[in-house]
């Protein structure tokens, strides 16, 4: 019989997830199955969900599909209604044993596992060895308690849950141990870590004591944040501590202050431009990502603009551009839409002027010295996150400090 085959679709988070799974899966010794973690942050992505569905079903006639993720967890009907599927598991009882063990037998009578994710209140810190052999991804949060207005990942991964420090710091020892030099923390909402622990601890703390009780830890990397929610004790993380990398994705979604209201997010665009410029005042070398919405429902070519400008004001990096996704069930899809065109032009307008912005943050490393964590024997990545690449090897893994000679496209040449 076969291993079982993953497909991950989404975000790092599923990523890490779908880790988590082959060694449950490992585990409960399935066997011929084709499991397909999916996304569900758009209706694109669901489309794409069902379309990589047929073809696992088309390339393994003969092995269960069994669907699970964000999609499955907001829409189980629409998977069990697939003829190319077997089984539906939900968020919840994908990482757990006895779900995997009840899989890897005759499937018992219940062909759709989703239970009610808004009745979770723990969230565990799944012990992985990483992926890769160079960065590993630690989860320690997950779900959100806010209700964006565009958003349906609340449906998909429930409230907010946070993993206990002390697991936190014991599983990074244990990666630092087997020879990784960079953990990423990870989540849905990260900045919202620890408001359901006893005590109520920032994400700050968080990353001050993994600094303090890891000390072999040579780079500690945060994923995307809320900006508003950064808390003293992050703010004097990023201006004391240099192994804790100087790269933060930011969730702005627009730069327009009535759309960012008719968002229901919690900052201004002043706030955005204010914490971007202290973060900076703070590290100088700080750089950011950050995601951007295209064609919000009632959007406006003016609004639209005051998005364009937020990438120069904040002095943005790398830019995620969503073109907005009409989700039934979330409010902004009883709002009057824009267009589907003039969605489709602002959305390539924002990548234009994203690729601007990679330009110039690239034409300002040419020169430099950059201490780089090698993903490949040809490439790695600085600890501003940027992509390098090597004509000569290097050991993957390693940390290797080289000048930037020039850029390739998207990278630099070092």
């Amino acid at each position: 019989m076969n291993a079982p085959k993953f497909t991950t679709l989404g975000c790092r988070l599923n990523a890490y997830e779908t880790e988590a799974m082959k060694e449950l899966a490992q585990g409960a010794g399935l066997e011929n199955a084709v499991i397909v973690n999916t996304c569900a942050v758009t209706a694109e992505a669901v489309r794409k969900a069902r379309q990589e569905i047929r073809r696992l079903r088309r390339e393994n006639p003969d092995a269960r599909v069994i669907v699970t993720g964000c999609a499955a967890q907001i829409e189980p009907e629409t998977f069990a209604a697939m003829p190319e599927v077997d089984a539906v598991i939900g968020n919840t009882e994908k990482m757990q044993a006895g779900t995997w063990a009840a899989l890897s037998g005759d499937f018992g009578t219940e062909r759709v596992v989703v239970d009610d994710i808004m009745s979770v209140t723990e969230t565990a810190g799944h012990l992985i060895d990483g992926f890769g052999r160079h960065r590993a991804y630690v989860q320690v949060q997950n779900g959100c308690d806010h209700r964006c207005t565009f958003c349906i990942i609340p449906f998909g991964r429930g409230n907010s849950r946070s993993v206990p420090a002390g697991v936190v710091v014991e599983q990074i020892k244990r990666l630092v141990d087997k020879g990784f030099n960079e953990v990423v923390l990870t989540g849905v909402d990260l900045t919202s870590w620890g408001a359901d622990l006893p005590g109520e601890p920032p994400l700050g703390d968080l990353v001050l004591r993994i600094l303090k009780l890891v000390p072999d830890l040579p780079r500690l990397r945060i994923s995307s944040i809320d900006s508003i929610e950064a808390d003293d004790r992050l703010m004097q993380a990023i201006a004391t501590e240099p192994r804790l990398m100087p790269h933060l994705h930011l969730s702005l979604q627009h730069g327009d202050n009535l759309i960012l209201k008719r968002m229901k997010r919690r900052h201004s665009r002043e706030d955005a431009i204010a914490f971007c410029e202290d973060a900076r005042r703070l590290r100088p070398e700080m750089t950011f990502g950050a995601d951007i919405i295209a064609g919000f429902p009632t959007e406006t070519e003016a609004h639209f603009d005051n998005s364009l400008k937020l990438v120069e004001d904040c002095d943005l990096s790398f830019l995620h551009v969503f073109p907005y996704s009409r989700r039934p069930g979330t409010p902004a899809a009883r709002m009057p839409q824009v267009a589907g065109p003039a969605i489709k032009d602002r959305a390539a307008r924002l990548r234009t002027a994203g690729e601007a912005a990679l330009g110039r943050h690239l034409a300002a490393q040419i020169g430099r010295s950059h201490r780089i964590l090698m993903e490949s024997p040809l490439m790695g990545r600085t600890e501003q996150f940027t992509e390098v690449r090597f004509a000569q090897p290097r050991a993957e893994g390693a940390i290797v400090t080289a000048t930037i000679t020039g850029r390739d496209g998207e990278a630099l040449t070092a």
